[in-house]
């Protein structure tokens, strides 16, 4: 088996385990089958913005070449930093863009990856903003009615719970469980203060607490974790081979390490089977 063409973010979905499915152009191939069996992936040196398709010499803000960073609305620093949102100041990049893509009911939510994070992401996104970050476990905590607001809520949140993910920790296994709807209560009553202030500023109606919400278990496709982290890098290592040990978050890991194929948005490769 061999297949070529620009890689995407891997397509997964909700399952015991999740499903993972390597996206090349209009290509889908299915990975689950191949864990456990030696793969290779070589990299062409050449990178097609993935808005454009223009040939770039480096990748910006996951598969956009450089003029495409400076001008589309998906690569303004508010989508790093919602609660920097300028949609209301009538400056987005593209206002049709942020209707469809902001000004749409988001979730805050609590994660266990590599220890509990909170996040935020639309509707449209749940489970696989939570697949994509490795979570173990995952739990909705509040519906609000748009982007800047969910967060502002997480910034409430995060001076008691961290935003991050600790990826080379979520790639050595499992975290240990925990329950998510008692740190939610916990959190809630530390924050109590700043969120009755977004309550004030937006209405009661805006922002939605989920009291009814479970705790949502996830397993990924996993035979061994690595004991030690090597990452691999296409621009350095042009050539990867090994043998497929599981899949997580939107990580492949190999025998000889690991690669984040989400990194290398836009890159024109070749997936091959080597038996």
């Amino acid at each position: 088996m061999k297949c070529s063409g620009h890689l995407q973010k891997m397509r997964n979905t909700l399952s015991n385990p999740v499903d993972y499915h390597l996206l090349l152009d209009d290509h889908a191939e299915h990975l689950n089958p191949y864990i456990g069996k030696k793969i290779s992936i070589d990299y062409a040196g050449a990178i097609h913005c993935t808005a454009c398709g223009r040939k770039t010499n480096k990748s910006y803000s996951q598969g956009h070449c450089y003029p495409c960073f400076q001008k589309l609305p998906q690569c303004d620093m508010c989508i790093m930093k919602p609660e920097t949102c300028h949609y209301d100041a009538g400056t987005c990049r593209d206002s049709n863009w942020g209707d469809d893509h902001c000004m749409q009911p988001h979730y805050v939510y609590l994660a266990n990856s590599s220890g509990i994070k909170v996040g935020i992401t639309r509707g449209t996104q749940i489970p696989t903003r939570w697949i994509d970050q490795g979570a173990s476990q995952a739990l909705p905590i509040f519906k609000v009615s748009h982007r800047k607001l969910s967060g502002l809520i997480e910034v409430a949140l995060k001076d008691h719970v961290s935003d991050r993910t600790d990826w080379r920790k979520m790639l050595k296994g499992s975290p240990e469980a925990v329950d998510l709807i008692e740190r939610r209560n916990e959190l809630l009553a530390l924050a109590s203060k700043e969120l009755d202030t977004l309550r004030e500023q937006f209405g009661e109606q805006a922002m939605e607490v989920l009291t009814d919400a479970e705790i949502v278990s996830i397993t990924f496709p996993v035979e061994q974790y690595p004991e030690k982290i090597k990452s691999l890098n296409l621009e350095k290592t042009p050539h990867v081979e090994g043998v497929l040990q599981g899949i997580k978050g939107q990580y492949l890991i190999l025998d000889c390490g690991v690669i984040n194929l989400r990194k290398y948005t836009g890159y024109d490769v070749t997936f091959s089977l080597n038996e």
